[in-house]
């Protein structure tokens, strides 16, 4: 059968739109990028229609050299099925063997990986996904048509307990099987796949880009991927200790199809070593010269590793730490103590005091100023005084709340901030610090907590994970028809400014609520030896292992 290739044709019209919004001002740059791509046009075109060269790549300005080892300290994490994945870690680990459909760029594209292209009709109700062709399983299974709609149904499969790409791909889903309805995904071909979606959703590639949607064989079990580790990708899992350390050697037995679209892999060996959550004992193996970059950097140390002469990358990010509250357990089912909480803090405080002012501050609605749905509401308001008397008209006057944190250094200032402000309104709370080991156990359940949360391109995307009725992510227990009527039809609209409005009102729900005190965004830092090329720090913490290389000691 001769492969069906998409013909070519003019940029969606939607991504023309996007680039007179830029040109007028209300619609930045990068969310363009990530919007344009997202809908099919190439990262070159997408610059383009801004009249600009897209720029070169960082790997241009010096000629990587095969070979080496890099080591990075990172906690490691069991490995489990990729779509019930819900730690950046394990899937940093595992896309060492196991690639993506497209992959999230720093610059804001969406770059094609698996699939070589992808178009949207108008409406973005139907998708055609190009297949790369030549790629092959590392076992010499040809990559087809066919394994793209397998982990498309795998992903739609609502039943699996959590499974949160199923949430991403609901317009694939049949509300009364919780799977993916049969007409959804037509193989047109070995290389072509077509989606027909029951809404519009612009977000379907940047969903696929996430880091829970590895692509894994179709004879994948569910279980451990490392214990079989069957894939596309360029290194093999040589060591899987949890805890300890997870390491990557090259594969020489399978050729990456990536090398002549991409280029490398270059490093034979990438280290993962786990030295806990305190960041003074990563510092430690760094002064030792154990590691050779670290995962994230914080706080003060940021200053600390600029005077060791490492060099230091920076990530524009819509990353934050929800301080969230779990509204099936008393008293946060009450919509009046959770305002009355918010009301105790002032969120410019807690940015200065908790992430040393390298950020900017959140609104409590979980949608940052640089996704371009962003709608610009007046601040929250802080007043310690209404928030002391809201909570005794509720009744809770007396109440001694629990605030309960990592013991991360910044998530522990950061919480410690929080409960400071509450403490003086004259509110009873006591904090709770639990290191890693303890904390995981349980954290879904704790009343009163902090969870860390990455970024997505697309503001629609984490109110689908984390606030939707229901789904695996919904950490809050949130549930709220309005809510989720509005972001259906959010997630529905391409024009920006259209889209903006209901957004507006998703925005004043969950600050209405009180769902989250969400106080700044982060800004993401990693610090890295000056031989070490490629690995800048990326938005979503995502690990491209074959940008990655080692200028030779001297």
């Amino acid at each position: 059968m001769t492969p069906r290739r998409p013909s070519a044709r003019a940029p969606h019209p939607a991504a023309l739109m996007h680039a007179g919004e830029v040109r007028a001002g209300r619609l930045s740059r990068r969310e363009f990028l990530t919007r344009a791509t997202a809908l099919g046009v190439a990262s070159g075109a997408a610059y383009g229609l801004l009249g600009l060269e897209a720029p070169a790549g960082a790997q241009d300005a010096a000629t990587p050299v095969p070979g080496g080892t890099l080591r990075m300290n990172m906690e490691t994490r069991a490995l489990k099925d990729p779509r019930t994945w819900d730690w950046s870690e394990i899937a940093n680990f595992a896309r060492g063997w196991l690639d993506y459909l497209a992959e999230y760029q720093a610059d804001g594209t969406l770059r094609p990986m698996l699939l070589e292209s992808w178009e949207a009709n108008a409406d973005a109700t139907e998708w055609v996904l190009s297949v790369r062709q030549g790629v092959t399983w590392n076992n010499g299974d040809p990559f087809t048509a066919e394994d793209v709609a397998h982990n498309l149904r795998r992903w739609c499969d609502g039943t699996v307990e959590g499974n949160s790409m199923a949430a991403r791909f609901a317009g694939l889903v049949d509300p009364a099987t919780n799977r993916m309805r049969e007409e959804a995904v037509e193989i047109l071909d070995a290389a072509t796949v077509r989606l027909r979606l029951s809404a519009p959703d612009i977000a379907v590639v940047a969903n696929m880009a996430d880091y829970p949607a590895a692509v894994v064989h179709r004879s994948y079990d569910g279980g451990d991927p490392a214990a079989s580790p069957i894939g596309t990708g360029p290194y093999l899992p040589e060591v899987n200790e949890v805890g300890v350390r997870q390491v990557l050697v090259r594969n020489p037995d399978h050729a990456w199809w990536g090398t002549a679209v991409h280029g490398g892999p270059w490093l034979d060996r990438i280290e993962y070593i786990d030295y806990g959550t305190d960041p003074a004992a990563v510092l430690a193996a760094a002064e030792s010269g154990e590691i050779d970059a670290t995962y994230q950097t914080n706080g003060d140390f940021i200053d600390i590793y600029d005077s060791l002469g490492w060099a230091k990358s920076e990530a524009i990010t819509a990353s934050t730490l929800a301080v969230r509250f779990n509204q099936r357990q008393p008293p946060y089912d009450s919509r009046e103590v959770r305002r009355a909480l918010q009301m105790a803090v002032d969120n410019a405080v807690v940015l200065e005091l908790g992430y040393s002012d390298r950020g900017l501050v959140a609104e409590n609605h979980h949608v940052c100023p640089i996704h371009p749905e962003y709608a610009e509401l007046p601040p929250p308001v802080v007043d310690p005084a209404a928030a002391r008397a809201a909570l005794e008209a509720a009744g809770h006057g007396a109440t001694e709340f629990e605030l309960v944190s990592l013991d991360d250094s910044f998530q522990a200032a950061t919480c410690d901030a929080v409960a400071a402000q509450i403490r003086d309104a004259g509110i009873a709370i006591r904090r709770t610090v639990l290191p890693g080991s303890t904390f995981w156990n349980d954290w879904l359940n704790y009343p009163f907590s902090a969870t860390q949360w990455a970024m997505r391109p697309l503001g629609v995307q984490t109110l689908n994970l984390a606030y939707k009725s229901g789904v695996a992510w919904n950490e809050t227990a949130f549930a709220n028809a309005e809510f989720d009527a509005a972001l259906a039809e959010a997630s529905s609209i391409t024009d920006a400014e259209a889209r903006r409005a209901v957004m507006a009102r998703l925005q004043r729900i969950l600050q209405d609520e009180g769902v989250v005190i969400q106080p700044y965004w982060l800004a993401l830092y990693r610090h890295a030896t000056p031989r070490v090329r490629g690995a800048e720090q990326h938005p979503i913490y995502e690990h491209h292992h074959y940008k990655w290389w080692m200028e030779p000691a001297n």
